[in-house]
């Protein structure tokens, strides 16, 4: 069976550029696609755009493995990831704090890969992404010490500096034999 990584950290700590380096630097690792009530141009990752009402509906299909709200929007994460992991593949995801305490009643192995930046870090990058409104940019500053559940099994990685390095230190949490 493989794990469910799930990669988490406040908006602006470089999660979805974690993720890719991971990708590329261990292809075996799968980037699970996540659905968002987010607008489809609005970039940073590669996601499946839906709106609330399609999101509610898939909720009640039974479509996720698990989902939730935070910052005015829906994720989703496909129920298909748990074919994945019974086939030994280890999955990635980009997952909210709020939501780990429920993955781990979902995911036997889930390991979580918890990245911190210092708070300048998170302001400029924040403001350099033009998502968010000031007062948008404020709320999730504010939110970025918040702590993880007990319990998991978390893997602390900082990504202050160049991602080349951020990466391949992520690259050895999770795999320090193979890398």
């Amino acid at each position: 069976m493989g794990r469910l990584i799930a990669v988490v950290g406040p908006s602006g700590v470089g999660k979805d550029s974690v993720i890719a380096g991971l990708q590329r630097r261990i292809p075996d690792f799968h980037l699970v696609r996540r659905v968002i009530t987010r607008a489809p141009e609005l970039g940073g990752e590669v996601y499946d755009s839906v709106s609330v009402a399609q999101f509610h509906a898939l909720v009640q299909d039974g479509a996720f493995a698990l989902h939730w709200h935070a910052h005015g929007l829906h994720y989703g994460i496909p129920v298909t990831v748990k074919d994945q992991l019974d086939d030994g593949t280890d999955c990635l995801i980009n997952c909210s704090r709020t939501a780990l305490k429920h993955a781990s009643s979902v995911f036997p192995r889930l390991t979580v890969l918890n990245i911190t930046a210092k708070q300048e870090t998170l302001t400029q990058r924040l403001a350099a992404r033009g998502r968010e409104t000031k007062e948008e940019m404020s709320r999730r500053l504010s939110e970025s010490a918040k702590p993880l559940p007990d319990g998991l099994k978390v893997l602390q990685l900082t990504n202050d500096g160049p991602l080349s390095e951020t990466i391949a230190r992520a690259a050895m949490l999770l795999q320090p034999a193979s890398v």
